[in-house]
């Protein structure tokens, strides 16, 4: 864990709404302390109203988090976030070196248009692209990502087959390659730890959130907030994964 003091912003002022009667606003992401040099920040798009895919929600802040501190480890990596809403881990990884493809439900177009809004603010060049999980076309199945993100994508239980069903295809297209995902720790795991066997997956490590964020933003957090690295089983039975990022 990294000694970092940053802190989340949020704009208090309002931009151009992207449907009548929708407060949009801008908020400021800091990573590593302001004498850093290789300290950055992410100004994202968010709509003022508590919809799946148009707010940060504390889970991303977690993910994106741990994604500056093992920054190296995604430098030069061909990642893909799932579920991306605002984006704020697939811009932070981007903006640290890798290749970023962010998604979001194909039925979501607002969304996807938000992603290319921040996208161009931020100057980074991430592929978007439209994916329903569950879904199976030709975009889909050419992805060979390196490291699969998703922040809070374990929320609606009966986006759970789908969820891994995805994650399950897109971890054998890359032998090695890795699920990383902060989620809030509500009830109803158990139905992820079966899903997880029945889809050939496991967690090779899990981290509560207070474990390695700054105080100043783990002092936002409310309630239990765990992040978990997922591979395919098979992958760790033959020797093709590498070791577990360590913190």
């Amino acid at each position: 864990m990294e000694g970092d003091a940053s802190s989340t912003a949020t704009s208090s002022s309002s931009s151009t709404s992207m449907e009548p009667q929708m407060m949009t606003t801008h908020s400021q992401h800091f990573f590593g302390g302001p004498s850093r040099p290789d300290a950055l920040s992410v100004t994202i798009i968010q709509v003022m109203r508590e919809d799946y895919g148009m707010f940060t929600w504390p889970s991303s802040v977690v993910l994106a988090e741990y994604v500056w501190q093992q920054r190296a480890h995604f430098s030069g990596r061909t990642v893909i976030e799932l579920g991306a809403g605002t984006a704020l881990p697939g811009l932070v990884a981007a903006k640290v070196g890798a290749d970023v493809i962010l998604t979001d439900s194909s039925n979501r177009p607002e969304i996807l248009d938000n992603m290319r809004q921040t996208c161009d603010l931020n100057k980074v060049n991430c592929k978007i692209m439209g994916l329903t999980w569950g879904e199976w076309d030709a975009g889909f199945c050419s992805l060979n990502p390196q490291i699969v993100l998703g922040a809070d994508v374990l929320y609606d239980s009966s986006d759970f087959e789908d969820l891994f069903a995805s994650v399950t295809f897109l971890l054998r297209s890359t032998p090695g390659s890795i699920f990383i995902t902060a989620y809030h720790n509500r009830s109803g795991h158990h139905l992820v730890e079966y899903l997880m066997v029945k889809w050939g997956l496991k967690c090779v490590k899990l981290l509560d959130a207070f474990s390695f964020m700054p105080a100043s933003k783990a002092s936002t957090l409310q309630g239990n907030f765990e992040l978990i690295e997922v591979k395919l089983d098979s992958d760790l039975v033959k020797g093709h994964s590498q070791k577990p990022i360590k913190m």
